[in-house]
């Protein structure tokens, strides 16, 4: 396994020191209602609420918020108009950066993504222009703690995982989105709790920055595209070494 970094791990570390749980509850709460609104409100029948509901408990999101979010999705609460938007994008040193969205307002959410990737010196796209690059995966990042990479890749590549990469304290575990039920059951089982487990959009190629003025410039963007209301993931095909990743960090 080769060590790198991409979003999910910067963001991973990012969180442990984030106070903003009202924000993030909010958005995760928003995929809750889009998975059950799009698959039904059985996670055991919809694998992408599954993932909602399991990325919103490992922040402590609470039960009947979760159990509100997935009545709003199915429709028992009532109806709700939130529609699912990807902005795409090149951030600077021609990144290429995928923001996933949920809004009630795309001619406001629009122009707002636009001037983020602007100030950043980036720019948004048009639909498709990076997308090709990305492929929906799960994600599971859990700590390394007493963990050795022997027993993780025994556990996880039986239950259907493609990929596993090591970090300096975490490890980063990839699956087709068909297998994510089993990669986390398979966990549980062996009594591993993830630190993140998501239905994310994954880069098929990545471009390493070791330019770190670049690598700034880059996590800025995505920092601020993460903390707009209505954006819920943000993907890119970065590789940031971790020398560089912790001066910036």
């Amino acid at each position: 396994m080769s060590g790198h970094s991409h979003w999910a791990g910067i963001k991973h570390k990012k969180a442990l020191v984030d106070a903003k749980r009202g924000k993030l509850w909010s958005k995760l709460a928003k995929a809750i209602i889009i998975a059950a609104k799009m698959g039904g409100g059985d996670p055991d029948a919809n694998i992408r609420l599954r993932a909602a509901i399991d990325e919103a408990k490992a922040v402590s999101l609470p039960k009947e918020n979760i159990a509100r979010a997935i009545k709003r999705g199915t429709g028992e609460l009532g109806s709700e108009q939130l529609d699912e938007l990807v902005y795409e994008g090149y951030g600077p040193g021609g990144a290429a950066v995928l923001a996933e969205a949920v809004t009630d307002n795309r001619n406001r959410t629009a122009p707002e993504i636009r001037k983020i990737f602007e100030v950043c010196g980036g720019k948004l796209g048009s639909t498709g222009c990076v997308a090709w690059n990305f492929e929906k995966k799960g994600l599971f990042i859990i700590p390394r703690a007493n963990l050795t990479e022997e027993t993780v890749m025994e556990i996880v590549l039986e239950a259907g995982a493609d990929d596993v990469t090591e970090t300096d304290d975490t490890f980063e575990i990839t699956c087709l989105p068909t297998e994510y039920d089993s990669l986390s059951n398979a966990l549980a089982k062996a009594k591993i709790k993830p630190e993140e487990s998501q239905l994310s959009l994954m880069p098929k190629d990545t471009a390493e920055i070791n330019d770190i003025d670049t690598a700034s410039k880059i996590i800025k963007l995505m920092e601020l595209l993460d903390d707009h209301d209505d954006i819920q993931k943000v993907s890119s095909n970065v590789s940031i070494p971790d020398d560089i990743m912790n001066q910036i960090i």
